[in-house]
């Protein structure tokens, strides 16, 4: 089975618990107005208009399809900032078992390995087998997850292999978030609660933005709801201020919240229960 990787990170300290190696797949569900990697959304459909915008002729088109020479490549992303897709020509396209031998070669420098995206739960079947191939490893599996693909509690076997899932929690509220992702957050909270309920929800992150008013309310009913589960296994919540980098033009006045509204929220998710807050 192929899978299409965006990127991947040997080495990150950010993406779960110890150092880790991540793996960016590319296509998304969702279509985030605050996305700061929103050339991951979609898969490239080979128009062929990024390959004149290249300066150094690392694309070309053969046979109707974009090829990319990575040996070549200088990352200027000329190629996706031409992109009317939010798609991105430079793409990986990779078995289960060369994936595995890539993050197999860092150990013993790492402590796991996060799947991200995009949305990574789209390759469900590729994840698993992925899992299956390294989990003997004595490697850490954990998904970074916007929990609006699949339904976790009809997925034992991924779950069996995943050690955790570090969820967004975008919107508590149903228009905010259609507003805001192009989608429904039914899935979502369902996830969160039974993932919570399993001892298997590592992290919820919430994006604040300064012009979204519904954020304060996220923060104190995500918080609320899932309290009941801390007694069985903690719940990192993650508070990140939106920034403008790599966001598309259009959205990049969202607006970055003050640190004293930042810390207003993280006082909120305390003060129902949540004992590990990071703002970032």
């Amino acid at each position: 089975m192929l899978a299409p990787i965006n990127k991947i990170i040997d080495f990150s300290v950010v993406d779960g618990p110890g150092n880790r190696t991540v793996v960016f797949f590319q296509g998304c569900n969702f279509n985030c107005k605050y996305c700061h990697n929103p050339e991951t959304i979609n898969l490239c459909n080979h128009c062929g208009l990024c390959v004149s915008q290249c300066p150094i002729g690392a694309l070309e088109k053969r046979d109707d399809k974009v090829s990319w020479n990575p040996d070549k490549c200088v990352n200027c992303d000329n190629c996706i900032k031409a992109c009317k897709r939010l798609s991105s020509p430079k793409i990986y396209w990779m078995t289960e078992e060369e994936l595995a031998d890539k993050v197999i070669r860092n150990i013993p420098f790492i402590r796991g390995v996060t799947c991200s995206g995009g949305e990574c739960t789209i390759y469900k079947d590729f994840i698993i087998r992925f899992f299956g191939l390294i989990k003997g490893k004595q490697l850490s599996c954990l998904l970074d997850s916007n929990g609006g693909v699949i339904d976790f509690e009809h997925e034992p076997e991924l779950l069996d292999l995943t050690d955790g899932v570090m969820l967004d929690i975008k919107s508590m509220d149903s228009e905010a978030h259609m507003a805001l992702t192009g989608c429904s957050n039914d899935l979502v909270i369902k996830n969160a609660i039974y993932l919570a309920s399993i001892g298997k929800l590592t992290e919820i992150r919430t994006v604040v933005t300064e012009k979204e008013p519904s954020q304060r309310n996220t923060i104190d009913n995500i918080t609320k709801l899932l309290a009941p589960y801390l007694a069985i296994a903690d719940i990192h919540y993650r508070i990140i201020a939106f920034r403008p980098f790599g966001v598309r033009e259009q959205y990049k006045d969202l607006g970055t919240p003050s640190r004293a509204s930042l810390l207003e929220l993280e006082d909120i998710a305390r003060k129902n229960g949540f004992r590990h807050i990071t703002i970032t």
